[in-house]
């Protein structure tokens, strides 16, 4: 039964992971219960043009600021682009990765407070003063890890390359998280899944949004050990993904793009994986039973994240599974 003011952890990246942790807030609000925090992905970091980039952590952060392009799905609402034409003018950066200018300037503040010696917890903490975010944000680790693509072919690429310049369109064989093996959980978040009531995993894709979270050593222990449940949100509807290029990321570590293979993937804690329950999509229900089989609690509901408001009704679905 889920507790009247419960602790709340979500493990989220990307969009499908912005958009879900807009639903928590709200949900959490109606219930008058505390802050949730919300774990985000750094695999996705990169450096660009000499400052340090952290898509997820944006993505998550202009969402609850309210600040998010939502057309696009990234970036700043209503920026302009002034400084990235000079990159490229100058042959600098990269000329299929937009740096808006407003954008712009979170990277530049983000590189200054590093190189003064700020961890990556911290400047998400003094990030969060500028904007009344609802939400404690927690990186995954404050180490570098960033996520590569092995292709088929033999070569290598950072992620963003390989999603944004090539749109997924080059086969992949692997993904790796060079120097995971060596970090640690941010300070802070083994604690919070330690002490939640309820530990959720966000619609996001599962090989390079929530993949990277839980290779960061320590944190998928958390997550088997916690006495909190565990309930992950799928992010497949009726067979496809809703967003990106997912189901390549899937294909390539040998995992269907289904909602119950995922579900597999993640596994049952009761089987040495980390989920208690598991969110399928109406157009999924059919699916529920290999789930239940999969030794986890299956959940039908509508899934499609279309606003704020449906977003925060499969939030509350998700508390309650």
């Amino acid at each position: 039964m889920l507790p009247p003011q419960p602790r709340v952890v979500v493990l989220a990246g990307g969009v499908g992971g912005s958009k879900f942790t807009l639903g928590v807030r709200a949900a959490l609000r109606r219930l008058g219960a505390p802050e949730a925090t919300v774990i985000v992905n750094t695999g996705d970091d990169l450096w660009l043009s000499g400052v340090r980039l952290q898509p997820d952590v944006d993505s998550i952060t202009y969402a609850l600021a309210g600040v998010n392009d939502t057309e696009r799905g990234w970036g700043r609402a209503g920026d302009t682009e002034r400084v990235n034409e000079e990159l490229q003018a100058w042959g600098a950066g990269w000329p299929w990765f937009t740096l808006g200018d407003l954008d712009l300037g979170t990277h530049l503040a983000r590189t200054g407070w590093l190189r003064d010696g700020l961890t990556p917890t911290q400047v998400l903490e003094r990030m969060a003063q500028r904007w009344p975010l609802g939400i404690r944000m927690l990186p995954m680790t404050d180490s570098e890890v960033d996520t590569h693509v092995l292709l088929e072919d033999g070569g290598r690429l950072h992620f963003q390359e390989w999603w944004t310049r090539h749109r997924a369109k080059l086969t992949p064989r692997a993904f790796e998280n060079p120097g995971v093996a060596d970090a640690v959980p941010a300070p802070g978040v083994a604690e919070a899944i330690a002490g939640a009531d309820v530990v959720l995993i966000a619609p996001s894709n599962p090989v390079v949004s929530i993949g990277p979270i839980l290779s960061v050593p320590g944190i998928r222990d958390a997550v088997r050990k916690t006495s909190a449940k565990v309930v992950g949100v799928s992010p497949i509807i009726g067979g496809r993904v809703v967003r990106g290029m997912a189901d390549v990321c899937l294909t390539a570590i040998g995992v269907e793009t289904s909602a119950a293979a995922v579900a597999r993937h993640y596994g049952a804690r009761s089987a040495g994986g980390v989920l208690d329950a598991w969110l399928l999509a109406e157009e999924d229900a059919a699916a529920a039973t290999d789930v239940e089989i999969a030794g986890l609690r299956a959940v039908v509901a509508p899934l499609w994240m279309r606003d704020e408001e449906t977003s925060a009704a499969i939030a509350e679905v998700a508390l309650r599974a």
